[in-house]
């Protein structure tokens, strides 16, 4: 791409967003809205979103506040009361419950990212690919908690669609989130796991499968505004820049697939 077609597109994404917040912005203007919006994000989400606070506070001079975990967590906090204004899921079924559980603002859901499994080592030539599972030649294996983390979920499947979850299952360490579940690999508690592509596309060394998208069921990851955010017109527009085009180009940077 061109620097002139870089420089238009972001001049376009810059015009739209501060068209979103003249038109929603009271007689007072824009400074009469909240300067800060508070966005749960799950943990597989945590670099690309550390490039796109930036991006957006440029455009608009207003913060996000970044909070980092499980899924499954941040629907049980938001249920008792979490003040998160966003939530930007690793699933589309837990936004979809928070709508339901009256939550979140019902239309505003739409999926930002498509997330991509990997099976990670950081010693260079152990994973090559499934026939390691099937070796089983390895103490440990890191999947983080599939009733918290939808990347757990997709790694059991994988277990399970290759015919090995039973065998492997004493092998098993559970993270509480994707974070925590990659931690156990790079400290060495585990010699291999799965996580997010977006976690290891940048790390070098090591060893890595892409697994297969048909072994696991679609991880497609889903932004909702919660009731909590709906008078902050801020955060109204920071979800229209995460569908721009510069924050796309951040997402698949990152591995992940977009939503047609």
């Amino acid at each position: 791409m061109t620097m002139l077609k870089s420089m238009q597109r972001l001049a376009m994404g810059a015009l739209a967003i501060l068209g979103w917040l003249a038109l929603t912005a009271g007689p007072q203007g824009t400074e009469a809205h909240a300067a800060e919006v508070k966005v749960a994000i799950a943990a597989n989400f945590t670099e690309p979103v550390k490039e796109i606070a930036p991006l957006f506070e440029k455009v608009t001079g207003h913060k996000l506040v970044l909070s980092f975990g499980a899924t499954g967590q941040f629907y049980a906090q938001i249920g008792q009361g979490a003040p998160f204004e966003i939530l930007l899921a690793a699933d589309k079924a837990t936004p979809t419950k928070v709508v339901a559980d009256g939550h979140a603002v019902p239309g505003t859901q739409f999926t930002y990212a498509i997330g991509k499994l990997v099976l990670y080592s950081k010693t260079a030539g152990l994973v090559e690919g499934e026939e390691m599972l099937r070796s089983g030649k390895f103490d440990k294996i890191a999947i983080a908690n599939p009733a918290l983390a939808p990347y757990g979920l997709a790694g059991d499947e994988t277990l399970k669609a290759l015919g090995l979850f039973e065998t492997l299952s004493p092998k098993i360490v559970r993270g509480n989130t994707i974070a925590q579940t990659y931690e156990f690999i790079a400290t060495g508690n585990a010699e291999l796991g799965f996580v997010a592509l977006s976690q290891v596309i940048f790390v070098s060394g090591g060893s890595r499968w892409l697994v297969p998208a048909k072994l696991y069921s679609e991880i497609a990851q889903d932004a909702v505004l919660l009731k909590t955010g709906a008078g902050n017109d801020t955060a109204r527009a920071f979800l229209v820049f995460l569908k721009g085009s510069e924050a796309r180009a951040v997402i698949e940077k990152f591995g992940y697939g977009i939503a047609e």
